[in-house]
């Protein structure tokens, strides 16, 4: 009989008596020892549980055609948006099968691009990623960052564009930075921790960021301390300079909380202090640009969808603050500013508009696209006539657009030839009612012509949180899923910023069930209205997607028919103690409040396995060098739900080796686990 058809032998998974006090309340945390990553024992479960993954994978008929038609998908050309910085434009670009894509750089549109960086040489398996880049002025030089094995930590270098030659200029201990030049194409703005302990720099807490200044051709130990508080040490630096190159604009960040402060330094001074020109957490504000001392803000201060305002930075009290662009019906998610226009970019039921205004807040007009779907990009300088972006949907890759600031006209720049009929598939966006009666959108695409027979296989995602908009995106994953018959299914939950702060407050803390009774709300009405029933239904998320998916599973274990979990938030008492976590407290609240912890314990999904329950099919996804959401949360989940499984259902953990979060990771490896994923399904959910 085939591996896949047979009862599974799981690794033995030691239970050891920790036991932990919360607030009065005992919990026992059997697997704890499964949160070091590096013992003999965690490495050797971690070995054992891929050999019965793999095994069991690997001896699915399909996974191999699956693959296949991943691979040949998956070959084209892929191009980046183009942006400009001097007389040099750049822009990136995979061939179709490259791990990584490359940097190109050219003095015109119609010249020859010229290769400056192929992450792909940098590592055999293509697992250095670049991480993030920045030209500075005059688009001689690029400070750019790279990423080992997916980790958060950064290295920073430097090459002259010219030659391509690398400078000698090395930065360590970055994450969760950019970096920014000023105009005099000296040296950059960019942000660290201090060195980490090397044992456990994967694992441990990050505190006390400090913004610095870096000199080219100077030792990092010789970069200048820009900011830090030392009385603060949760708070993180983000430093950009205006356009004008007179300021740095310091955004102050504490954990993921949209809202911050504002701080600014007058470069033209090399003796100014760094000023608090807005010192409360009570808002988000993203400086747009200036005009001399007049800062304008995209806030959602008194405007849960967002609005524009001018703060005179000679005259800084509220009083003067000045509204440009009032509230809209629609969210407001960010702001440009082009040919001396305000170039908005705004949120209409999970899709994308983009207005143009002047910059008085008159409306000139709104930019015409291609369709429903996500646009972005519209980067560029306060006088620049011409812009980039890309449109793209569930049926339509990414293509580049070249748009007119002055006739308002888009003109192609670059269209991917994919092996696609966009016309034999169909997107609908439905609005479903869920517990509490909230209307919760939702895209469903599939092939045309599909019965409603309640018979149709159907993957259900989500995400709902962090301000977090799903919108609508191509991907050859999907697209094979959907080849198969299958029934894509994108919820748009609270806790997500499809509707402002309003929409993300009501998802988060002690409201965090709302994005759970969401998401078996869409399951619920899928099945209500023919597309399928729960033995032909899926779910799947990622990050906090993958705490969705492990709380939804635990409280309706009969609604699905198997459950995708990836790099999920498993344990929800103790994930604010690894990493980056505990900037997630905004987010989810903290098993050190007594209040929240009783909402936190009620749905955390390691906590809400039932012994003798009959749990989805389940494939758990993680990697062992994920620093954001540590794998101690799959690894515990997984050995919990295998001990508490009662049904017949594999429950299997698939561990992705040097690998992370997600970001960087090689085509290769994204190809490997989406064939793993769809031949799970196919499978577990009878898909002919």
């Amino acid at each position: 009989m085939p591996y896949s058809d047979r009862p599974l032998t799981y690794p033995t998974s030691q239970k050891v008596d920790v036991v932990d006090d919360y607030h009065g309340t005992t919990v026992s945390d059997h697997y704890r020892w499964l949160e070091d990553p590096d013992s003999d024992e965690t490495k050797a479960w971690v070995e054992a549980q891929n050999q019965v993954t793999f095994q069991y994978l690997n001896e699915i008929p399909v996974r191999e055609k699956i693959k296949q038609r991943l691979t040949q998908l998956w070959d084209y050309e892929k191009y980046s948006i183009p942006f400009k910085e001097g007389n040099r434009y750049f822009y990136f670009k995979n061939d179709g099968l490259q791990n990584q894509s490359v940097l190109y750089t050219l003095t015109s549109l119609d010249a020859e691009p010229r290769l400056l960086l192929d992450p792909n040489k940098l590592s055999e398996d293509g697992t250095v990623a670049l991480s993030g880049i920045s030209i500075c002025e005059d688009g001689n030089l690029m400070a750019y960052g790279l990423s080992s094995s997916g980790s958060d930590w950064q290295e920073w270098k430097l090459r002259d564009v010219e030659t391509g030659e690398d400078r000698p200029d090395c930065l360590k201990w970055i994450k969760f930075s950019g970096a920014d030049w000023t105009h005099d194409n000296q040296g950059f703005f960019y942000s660290r921790y201090d060195e980490p302990n090397e044992k456990t720099k994967f694992e441990d807490a990050n505190y006390f960021q400090k913004l610095f200044y870096h000199r080219i051709g100077t030792l990092q130990e010789e970069d200048i301390l820009i900011y830090d508080r030392p009385d603060r040490k949760e708070w993180g630096f983000s430093g950009g300079v205006s356009e004008d190159g007179k300021y740095l604009i310091i955004s102050v960040w504490q954990g993921t909380d949209p809202k911050n402060q504002i701080f600014y330094k007058d470069l033209t001074n090399p003796d100014a202090e760094v000023i608090e020109l807005i010192n409360e957490f009570e808002a988000s504000y993203s400086f747009i640009d200036n005009d001399g001392s007049v800062f304008w803000f995209r806030t959602d201060l008194e405007a849960p969808r967002g609005r524009v305002i001018a703060i005179d930075i000679s005259n800084p009290s509220r009083d003067n603050w000045q509204e440009i662009i009032p509230q809209a019906e629609e969210v407001l998610e960010g702001v440009g500013l082009l040919n001396d226009r305000f170039v908005a970019d705004y949120l209409k039921d999970a899709h994308t508009q983009i207005k143009i205004f002047d910059l008085n807040g008159a409306y000139v007009r709104e930019v015409e696209l291609p369709g429903i779907g996500s646009a972005g990009g519209f980067g560029g300088k306060r006088h620049d006539r011409e812009t980039f972006y890309s449109y793209t949907s569930f049926t339509t890759p990414a293509t580049i657009y070249r748009y007119d600031m002055v006739s308002g006209e888009s003109t192609l720049f670059r269209q991917p030839n994919v092996d696609l009929n966009p016309d034999d598939y169909e997107t609908k966006q439905i609005f479903y009612s869920s517990k509490d009666g909230t209307k919760v959108p939702m895209f469903i695409t599939h092939k045309k012509g599909l019965q409603l027979d309640g018979n149709n296989p159907t993957y259900l995602y989500g995400y709902g949180g962090f301000n977090v908009s799903l919108t609508p995106s191509f991907s050859v994953s999907q697209l094979v899923w959907m080849e198969l018959g299958g029934v894509l299914a994108i919820a748009n939950l609270r806790g997500g910023g499809e509707y402002g702060e309003d929409w993300h407050q009501a998802g988060t803390k002690l409201k965090k069930q709302n994005v759970f009774d969401d998401f078996i709300g869409a399951a619920e009405w899928l099945i209500a209205n023919g597309y399928t029933s729960p033995a032909k239904l899926a779910i799947a998320g990622g990050s906090n997607g993958g705490l969705l998916v492990g709380a939804c599973m635990a409280q309706r274990p009969d609604l699905f028919a198997a459950a995708l979990p990836a790099v999920g938030v498993m344990d929800m008492l103790r994930f604010h103690k690894f990493t980056i976590g505990w900037a997630w407290c905004s987010e989810y609240g903290s098993a050190d409040n007594p209040e929240e912890f009783e909402v936190l314990y009620a749905y955390s999904p390691l906590h809400n396995l039932k012994s003798g329950t009959a749990y989805p099919a389940t494939m758990i996804t993680t990697a062992d060098r994920d620093d954001r959401v540590v794998p101690a949360h799959s690894f515990k989940f997984a050995a919990a739900l295998q001990a508490a499984q009662a049904g017949s259902e594999p429950v299997l953990i698939r561990i992705e080796t040097k690998a992370g979060h997600g970001a960087g990771k090689p085509t290769a490896k994204i190809i490997e686990e989406a064939a793993d994923k769809w031949a799970f399904l196919v499978r577990t959910l009878d898909v002919s």
